[in-house]
This record gives C-alpha cells, structure tokens and sequence, in this order.
C-alpha cells in the first residue's frame, strides 16, 4: 500500500507547537525506572506526564489547537468532547485564555476528573455529561457547532496531532543516545500519531508500539482491517484509552509510524496500577499504566535495550480503589466467586470452613439468607487465594466434600449482577 507522507506531523509543525505552548505547559521529566528495568533486564525509562498541572498530556494538544483561534472564534466560544484527560486541558487553556467553552462527558466519567475540569477551566467553562462512551458525548458537542462554537477535538486534527508530538520532541532532547523502542497507550490516536510523526522524522530506527485495552481495541483493529472501524461496543474502564473509533488522520499516520499494537486486559492494568503505587509511589490511572503493563508482552526482545514507556496520566477516583484491586485479583487467578448451595442445618458452615479452605484461604464476600422451607440454601462466596495454583486444590475439596457450586467468574453476565 502506497502512503501519502505529507499526512504526518512535520518537524516544523511540533517545534512549532512546542513555542506556542512552552510557556503553560510542563516539559516533564524522563526518568529511569530501577524496578521495570531490573525486571525485564533493559533500560527502561518512563515519560512522566502524569507530572502535567492537568495530570495528562492531553493539554499539548487542546492548547496548541487554541492558541490558533481567530479573534471572531474566541469571541464566540469552544466546544469540546472527552472522557476526562482532554477535557482538562481544553478546561485550562480556556482559563487561561479567557475564552468561554462548553464541555460534554460520559455520564460514566469518574467524578474526580469531572470537578477536576470545572477547577481548571473555573467560570469559563460549562460541563454536560451525556451517554455512556465518549463517542456519545461527540455527537452532543458537534450538535454545540451549529450555535457557531467552534469544535476543539481531542484528537483528529492536525493542531492537536502536532501538540502531543512534543512529547517525542522532549524525549529526543532529553535522551541523546539511540532509543528502541516507544511504547504509547492508544485511545483515539493523538499521541502516537503526533510522538510517531516526529520519531518517524527524527529517529526513524526506534520502533513505536501502541498498546490499547482488549477491551477496546480501535486501532488494533483498524489497522489489521486497512481501514478505519468502529467498535460496537466496548469496556470503559480504562477510560482514557476506550474509544469506539480512532481517528481518521490518526490511523493514516499510525499506518505509517507503528511498527505493531498489543492488547492488555484490564486486570493486567490494575495489576500494574497497584505495582506503580507500592513498589515506586506512582499514582496513575488506567490508561497512564497501559504502556508499562505491556512490557511483559515483549520481555524477550526488549532485553539491553532502550525502551521509553509514555505515562500518559493520573487522573485516577480514589473511589475506583476496590474495583482495581479486585480486578487485578481476578486477573492474577487469586479472587473467584461461587454460588454455593448450603445444608440449612446447624453446622454446614463450619463442615466447608474445616474441609474445604486451606490453610492460606480466606472468605472475603459471603451473601446467605437462612429459608426455613427448603432443605438447601444458595450462598454467595467470595474466596481469596494465596497462590494462583491453590485454585486447583480448593476445587479438588469441594468435589471430595460433594458441595454443589456454580463458578460466577466464568459467568459474566452473573458476575456482574452478583458481584
């Protein structure tokens, strides 16, 4: 397939960007990791741009894209959609300069991120929160351009592609020796678009990998089919990184710049989330983990090399807290549910305590109402396990003590209910 290389980013452009916006927004810090790099036996650094005012990279964008506003489109205001990072940065620069926007968001965004972008953009900004995914709060902020606002995307445009490509402007100025790879977490294609642009120009020998959601793999599919596709449906949770479409310039130039994608469960992420936190005092969210949790993916060939993982943001709810923990222990094989039918005579619950849970098991969830009419009663339990292997063992002694057990893990439309 022939491409068209006047689609990408140039070098003017990002140093250009990088001029307009220097002044509000952070060139943040590249620094090594001793954990990721002991770990996987190579140098790996981490692009803190958790490290921003706004907690993401996404004011790169949002305010390069604003700086080009005519006076007659500041007078009559901004529009904007986003799942939180984006609105953000559109929020700030709003603020800063005076320009009175209009802001759509998921009903599902976090509401962290929510007060976070009323903060930042204080009485020049207004927030809607409709639908359920970004792309449906897109549609309500393109429906805001016919009052005469003008539409700041998040990420399918070129002022925007040009504004994220400082990223890969700092890094090539901060680190001077050959760098292998880049890893990028994908959402709508701003970033790695706009990094793989300027690494395409400038270091066209690194390779640059994007990492999504398995849950919502836009781009993963887009560019195995040649073609953009949008998703029917997807995960949110990783919220700065599930879109149902990517965009059009982006995947044109992501045909061009990525050397390949991966997918990385969500579990996976939180597990990374929760060893960000303890091991190295980092707060992210889900997609700011996305890039590192994909390193075990390609441990064998990353070996003495140099990799740059992106952190692409913090913006995380401390209320998500038990929803991460318990999906990286999903994940990791250590937390599994059951529907448990139960004798309803006096001491069946201690016959299961005795018989089935080894010495390391631990109830964590356990939802049983006593009905006198029936012989049986259904449980709810909640298991957690010390080692992934103990799994097998549990299963061995319910078998052996004749307990009668549905698996709700393997059921998820169940699981979701119950759990």
């Amino acid at each position: 397939m022939v491409h068209d290389s006047t689609v990408l980013a140039s070098v003017q452009s990002i140093h250009e960007a990088e001029t307009r916006i220097r002044d509000n927004v952070r060139h943040t810090p590249l620094l090594p990791s001793a954990r990721l790099s002991l770990a996987f036996d190579a140098n790996v650094l981490l692009k803190r741009e958790d490290l921003q005012d706004v907690r993401s990279y996404k004011i790169r964008g949002a305010y390069n894209r604003m700086t080009q506003l005519t006076p007659a489109q500041r007078a009559a205001g901004v529009v904007c959609a986003s799942a939180g990072n984006h609105a953000q940065g559109f929020a700030y620069a709003c603020n800063a300069m005076q320009i009175n926007g209009r802001i759509y968001m998921p009903a599902v965004t976090p509401k962290q991120k929510v007060d976070k972008v009323r903060m930042f953009g204080k009485e020049h900004v207004d927030v809607f929160l409709v639908g359920d995914t970004f792309d449906d709060a897109a549609a309500e902020a393109h429906k805001a351009t016919a009052e005469g606002l003008t539409y700041v995307p998040p990420f399918d445009d070129p002022a925007i592609v040009a504004g994220q490509g400082t990223v890969g402007l700092e890094i090539l100025a901060d680190y001077t020796e050959p760098i292998d790879y880049v890893l990028v977490a994908v959402g709508g294609g701003g970033l790695i678009s706009g990094l793989g642009s300027y690494f395409h120009h400038q270091s066209p020998a690194t390779k640059i990998i994007g990492v999504e959601p398995t849950g919502a793999p836009a781009m993963y599919e887009s560019l195995r089919q040649g073609k953009v596709v949008t998703l029917e449906t997807i995960d949110n949770f990783v919220d700065g990184a599930a879109v149902k479409r990517v965009g059009d310039l982006n995947f044109a130039i992501a045909q061009q710049v990525v050397d390949r994608m991966l997918l990385v469960p969500e579990g996976k992420v939180c597990s990374e989330m929760l060893r960000l936190y303890n091991d190295e005092g980092l707060v992210v969210e889900p997609a700011g983990a996305l890039a590192i949790a994909a390193l075990e993916q390609i441990k064998d060939e990353i070996q003495g090399k140099t990799v740059v993982c992106i952190v692409s943001g913090s913006n995380n709810d401390i209320n998500r807290t038990e929803e991460i923990r318990d999906r990286a222990l999903l994940y990791e094989g250590l937390q599994h549910y059951f529907i448990i039918k139960f004798p309803q005579r006096a001491g069946a619950l201690r016959d299961f305590l005795n018989n089935v849970l080894g010495p390391t098991d631990d109830i964590t969830h356990f939802e049983y109402t006593k009905k006198h009419n029936r012989e049986t009663g259904p449980a709810l339990v909640g298991l957690q396990i010390a080692k992934a292997d103990d799994y097998a063992g549990l299963i061995e002694r319910m078998n052996a003590s004749h307990i009668e057990y549905q698996v709700v893990n393997e059921q998820r439309m169940l699981f979701d209910l119950l759990v």
